[in-house]
């Protein structure tokens, strides 16, 4: 296993994470007890980081993750997010003291710890100030509850805002080749104040697994099963959006013909992609299976050229794919 530094935080984490979203629901089927084996199995190859939230089954997946875990949780590097999810919220968003104090205690049981490595705003919350926001953060790291704080998913202007209160130690965005959007804001300041970003969506939602096709259909609690009606979730309408998803597959297609020349799997071109970008300390990716984590380290210990590089950006012209969409995250 390879480590970068974690921003200034002073952790060692592992270039790929293990994300824990599936195993929460949502977002296709996953077996606990093959959950277990592959995180175990993450564990024997060195691979520390472990990303898990509140939202992701209302505990559900916290809690899978800490039986996966069990007596082995001071080798893992643990985040979690709280935020988002609340019916009895604005927008089902709450950034509040009082809301963060309430969730910090239910993951930590949910987690078996007395304290996590990160703990993210996971959505920006618009109706509390962000000063309250970030010092009730900074009060948690002071109670030992967490080693380090951050955000997910947070517009430039709201993390310049943040860090008049307290500085942002890790950020969490989407990064693969068919969303590029961070590139032009976020990562150059993320750069400039040496703050830790967690990649998530590096396989793009299945998208860059090279298993979908044409006729793919998804599973009704699936939400990739709302393809073509997705509303405003333009976080998803450049990959799965029916002015899109066609010209995506054919990429998808030239880019395996670019992984097979390297003797790789398309998922691990895709999270080598994703790493070779300096400012990522971490490339997190769902695991359902112990197999799935040996392939997924096949994405470490080579490099994509810069001739691979701008091969793949024509790949991406050619079939006029979006990979920087004017859209942003919900607001």
């Amino acid at each position: 296993m390879e480590y970068r530094q974690f921003g200034k935080t002073g952790i060692k984490i592992s270039e790929l994470g293990f994300g824990c979203w599936e195993i929460g629901g949502g977002y296709g089927s996953i077996e606990e007890t093959e959950f277990i084996k592959a995180v175990n199995r993450a564990l024997d190859l060195g691979l520390n980081c472990y990303d898990t939230a509140e939202a992701y089954g209302f505990g559900a997946s916290e809690k899978s993750l800490a039986k996966a875990l069990g007596s082995r949780r001071k080798e893992a590097v643990i985040t979690t997010k709280f935020g988002v999810g609340y019916p009895d919220a604005t927008n089902y968003r709450d950034g509040s003291r009082k809301r963060m104090m309430s969730c910090i205690e239910k993951s930590l049981t949910n987690l078996n710890t007395d304290y996590v490595d990160v703990y993210l705003v996971h959505w920006p919350d618009v109706n509390t100030p962000l000063e309250e926001t970030m010092a009730a953060l900074d009060d948690l790291v002071k109670q030992g509850k967490v080693r380090a704080v951050g955000v997910s998913n947070f517009r430039l202007s709201q993390i310049q805002e943040a860090m008049r209160t307290r500085r942002i130690d890790v950020v969490q965005y989407c990064w693969n080749m068919f969303d590029r959007r961070m590139q032009k804001e976020i990562f150059p300041y993320c750069r400039e104040h040496n703050i830790g970003v967690m990649a998530y969506g590096s396989l793009a939602y299945g998208m860059l697994t090279g298993t979908l096709s044409e006729e793919k259909t998804f599973e009704k609690d699936d939400w990739r099963s709302k393809r073509g009606q997705l509303g405003n979730l333009n976080l998803f309408q450049h990959l799965f959006g029916p002015d899109h998803f066609l010209n995506n597959l054919r990429a998808v297609d030239e880019l395996k013909v670019v992984a097979k020349r390297h003797g790789k799997t398309l998922p691990q071109l895709a999270l080598r992609w994703t790493l070779s970008n300096p400012v990522i300390s971490t490339a997190l990716v769902g695991c359902r299976n112990p197999r799935e984590v040996d392939d997924n380290v096949g994405a470490l210990g080579w490099s994509i050229s810069d001739a691979d590089m701008k091969e793949i950006d024509a790949i991406f012209a050619k079939h006029k794919v979006v990979s920087s969409p004017e859209s942003w995250l919900e607001s």
